[in-house]
């Protein structure tokens, strides 16, 4: 099922949001200063492409400078990713079909939120 979902996924949302988080990542990694958000960008790529199944676990080994880039991140792109989010999974939850598609899409919102010192795991 889970496979089904990803594909149906991948097809009509996925593809376009894992664009979005690559040409990201691709801009923060062209200044040296902006590359833990570029590789942040990149980690949410796959995450977007392929979101059943997976889920984000915050790692307690993250310090002072996680928190630090992810409250400069949440100022300039995490609270308009998460918006974005919120915004196109609306549309989803009207059709039957589309309400796993939508749900996916609010569980992107913590990681776009915070994305430093988290990490995306397998659901056993």
């Amino acid at each position: 099922m889970r496979t089904l979902l990803n594909v149906i996924w991948l097809i009509f949302a996925g593809i376009w949001l894992a664009i979005g988080y690559v040409i990201a990542g691709i801009i923060c990694c062209v200044l040296i200063i902006t590359i833990p958000f570029g590789i942040a960008s990149f980690r949410i790529a796959g995450y977007a492409l392929w979101p059943f199944g997976r889920t984000v676990e915050r790692d307690p080994q993250a310090g002072v400078m996680s928190t630090i880039g992810n409250v400069i991140w949440l100022v300039v792109a995490g609270i308009w990713l998460a918006i974005g989010h919120l915004i196109t999974s609306i549309p989803l939850f009207i059709s039957i079909i589309g309400i796993p598609m939508g749900i996916a899409n609010l569980k992107l919102i913590p990681i776009s939120l915070l994305p430093l010192g988290a990490r995306i795991v397998d659901v056993p």
